[in-house]
């Protein structure tokens, strides 16, 4: 056979794979439909992993690189992920922090679905509206985003994932505007205190507004020379903005977690966090008590914050993440424990560890 014929039969192969490849991404279209109405994640790391041993095992079985054979399919899954897309509801305008959170999340294919307030996205998931919600609850320099932690208190809604996204700030204004012409600047007031020291040095006046996307929008149809905002370099592409300053913020390592919620949490992976909240009786040595049952059990715990019950004065609730799953035997038999300490407990929810 000359090369010319075996070039042909590689033509033939390539079409056969791509025909192939073609036939798994519309099934895993219909597996994305099914997990939007089911709420599950579209992120199935135990799946994932049973794919990848299952090729290289294949691959072992043809004498072939297993190495090899699982990178094209990292790629392969990648590409099932995105066209299975899933709805997200979050807090602010197209072009927000968290929706851009979202698609990092869930992929590109990510239908952001915004509302006004935090309120209204537990709302849009408790009711079934979109199958999945995405909350900052925490950022790296300025604590807790203690809303969304009083929500999950009361909400049915349970923490099925977590993510964590570098925030880099830009300073956002109309083409035409400058550094000497900006006298107001807009935006969430997390984001502005994050870039208190270049805000200072720009003599304008800080402005706090519901949240950064939304500040960028406003000031395009407002159409000011002297307003800018802060926000995310993105939300100036999509509004068609010109970034005056870039890396405003005072401290590089700024971060924000946020939370995955839906209306159930995720099966164990084997790398995972469960956040819960409890309350104390009022007795000497009672939150000793409690965190002894995690440490007797060498259960980590990676966050501890108390918060106020809004019911009586000077009575807080504990928020606390550990690591493993709720269904793991350790993990449930300290909850169990802490429970008998405890007035209250809820699990707020078991999820994978962010990557």
């Amino acid at each position: 056979m000359n090369l010319d014929d075996l070039r042909k039969k590689i033509d033939q192969i390539d079409a056969r794979i791509v025909e192939l490849i073609a036939e798994r991404q519309n099934i895993s279209r219909e597996i994305g439909k099914g997990k939007n109405k089911t709420s599950r994640l579209i992120e199935d790391r135990e799946r994932e992993l049973r794919v990848l041993k299952r090729v290289r095992a294949l691959a072992r079985d043809k004498k072939i690189s297993p190495g090899d054979v699982e990178s094209i399919y990292r790629q392969i899954i990648d590409a099932s992920k995105k066209i299975q897309g899933v709805a997200v509801a979050f807090q602010g305008e197209p072009g927000a922090y968290t929706e851009e959170a979202a698609q990092r999340f869930f992929g590109k294919s990510t239908r952001g679905v915004p509302y006004d307030t935090i309120d209204e996205v537990f709302e849009a998931v408790e009711t079934g509206d979109v199958p999945f919600a995405l909350v900052p609850v925490e950022n790296s320099l300025e604590g807790s985003i203690t809303r969304a932690y009083d929500l999950l208190l009361d909400s049915p809604l349970m923490v099925c994932g977590e993510t964590e996204m570098r925030i880099s700030h830009c300073l956002i204004a109309m083409a035409g505007a400058g550094l000497d012409t900006i006298k107001f600047v807009y935006s969430h007031p997390q984001a502005l205190a994050q870039c208190r020291n270049f805000l200072k040095q720009l003599s304008a006046e800080v402005v706090p507004a519901s949240d950064t996307a939304g500040s960028v929008r406003m000031i395009k149809e407002e159409k000011r020379l002297d307003y800018a905002a802060v926000a995310s370099a993105r939300s100036a592409e999509l509004y068609g903005m010109k970034v005056l300053a870039k890396e405003i913020e005072d401290n590089p390592h700024n971060f924000t977690r946020f939370f995955v919620l839906s209306k159930e949490d995720s099966p164990p992976t084997g790398n995972d966090k469960t956040s819960i909240v409890f309350s104390l009786k009022h007795r000497a040595g009672a939150l000793y008590d409690c965190l002894g049952e995690f440490a007797m059990r060498n259960i980590n715990l990676s966050k501890l914050e108390s918060r106020p019950t809004r019911h009586q004065p000077w009575e807080y609730n504990f928020y606390m993440d550990i690591s493993g799953h709720h269904e793991e035997k350790e993990v449930r038999a300290a909850i169990r424990a802490l429970a008998e300490h405890a007035v209250f407990v809820k699990i707020l929810g078991s999820y994978p560890r962010a990557r």
